[in-house]
């Protein structure tokens, strides 16, 4: 019986073309005209059936290629990341169901048994923690995948809540804070220098004032220089330059939105009044720690000694709060407070007298400008609500 021949392809189908013929080695007298450093190069060898075995050079560059990938996110947006992908896989051992590669399912089922009790933010961030590690083992993420954005949007529907943003601190507020550090040095005589932080022996009085004196450099250059919290801990003496007359220009060498660490100056001028300045507060904090090189804000022990770390991004949140305290600041339940709001509280203040948004963001370092101008919609709620024509 005859073989049956295959089925003839659709008319709508283009027909397979012939396989293209491999060209033939070159002819070492046609590569004539080719320069000598190029004739003279070693062509490729012809691709093998298995995977060359890389060479010590090789493995030494994958492991560097390895090595400078983990560098890639900033190391508290890793521990963030490592502590969400420990809960969800945790949630996944706990339900049965795999963690790696995750269906979208099993993600949508995730997220919705923490809606009731974690904010969108935290949600959110655990969603991006998700697929960062799902592609990273070359799986396929899809975070708008239906099984994943329906249970997202409804739980938001249900159990969604503004977040609590930094409440922004003015220079009303910041003058409030700056007296509180003025009442805490009760060691040092009015009008007399603080003595040098390295000699042993001093009293917790005389640390208390040392203390003063830094937290007040560092909430009026937070505040004047609109810094975040880590490039306020991370600043050193060498990045700062007092200009003759009187100003003080800050290098921020590294930066939230600049990781690759291109750099960014900017410029604090010689404040209006002694007790605000932010150029004398830093001379003053500067002659009292006796040190002019690494970090400019260091921890101090009781006694007086000086650190040679700089503080944790996070100690500055903790001085604000001690500050404030002192100075019975408090915000709105709605909002929080927090070192951003020193960044926040320059915008609203600085729009409010009249400064244009391109002078905001040079100053800020802030690209987006929707994101500036969150800040500035916070300043003209009451300044330029229309609710002001209404004659009341």
């Amino acid at each position: 019986m005859p073989a049956e021949s295959p089925p003839p392809l659709p008319p709508s189908l283009p027909r397979p073309a012939a396989l293209p013929v491999p060209p033939a080695a070159p002819d070492p007298a046609s590569r004539a005209g080719v320069p000598a450093v190029i004739r003279s190069a070693p062509l490729p060898p012809a691709p093998l059936a298995a995977a060359p075995v890389p060479s010590a050079l090789g493995e030494a560059a994958l492991a560097a290629a390895a090595a400078y990938a983990k560098l890639a996110l900033a190391p508290a947006t890793c521990r963030a990341y490592q502590a969400d992908w420990t809960h969800f896989f945790t949630w996944c051992a706990a339900a049965n169901l795999p963690a790696l590669p995750a269906a979208p399912a099993t993600v949508g089922a995730y997220l919705s048994a923490m809606a009731p009790t974690h904010a969108r933010a935290s949600i959110r961030r655990r969603l991006a923690a998700i697929g960062q590690m799902q592609q990273l083992h070359g799986h396929d993420w899809t975070p708008s995948h239906p099984a994943i954005r329906a249970p997202l949007r409804g739980m938001l529907r249900r159990h969604g809540a503004p977040a609590r943003r930094a409440a922004a601190l003015g220079t009303a507020e910041i003058r409030r804070l700056v007296a509180a550090c003025d009442a805490g040095r009760t060691g040092e005589a009015a009008g007399r220098p603080a003595r040098r932080a390295n000699r042993p022996g001093r009293t917790p009085d005389q640390a208390a004032s040392l203390a003063a004196l830094r937290d007040r450099a560092l909430l009026l250059l937070g505040y004047a220089a609109a810094l975040r919290r880590a490039e306020l801990a991370g600043v050193t003496w060498e990045e700062l330059v007092f200009t003759a007359d009187g100003a003080l220009r800050v290098l921020i060498s590294r930066a939230k939105g600049d990781p690759e660490g291109e750099g960014a100056w900017i410029g604090v001028p010689r404040g209006l009044r002694r007790d605000t300045c932010p150029v004398l507060a830093l001379e003053a904090w500067r002659t009292a720690a006796g040190c002019s090189q690494g970090p400019v804000f260091r921890k101090i022990d009781c006694w007086g000694r000086l650190g040679s770390a700089a503080l944790h991004p996070d100690a500055v949140r903790q001085i604000l709060r001690k500050r404030a305290a002192a100075a019975g600041l408090t915000v709105a339940s709605v909002e929080r407070l927090s070192p951003h709001g020193l960044r926040a509280g320059f915008v609203t203040e600085a729009y409010a007298a009249g400064a244009r948004d391109e002078q905001i963001m040079a100053h800020t370092r802030h690209r987006d400008l929707k994101t500036m101008r969150g800040y500035v919609r916070r300043a003209k709620l009451g300044t330029e609500s229309p609710a002001k024509l209404l004659g009341l």
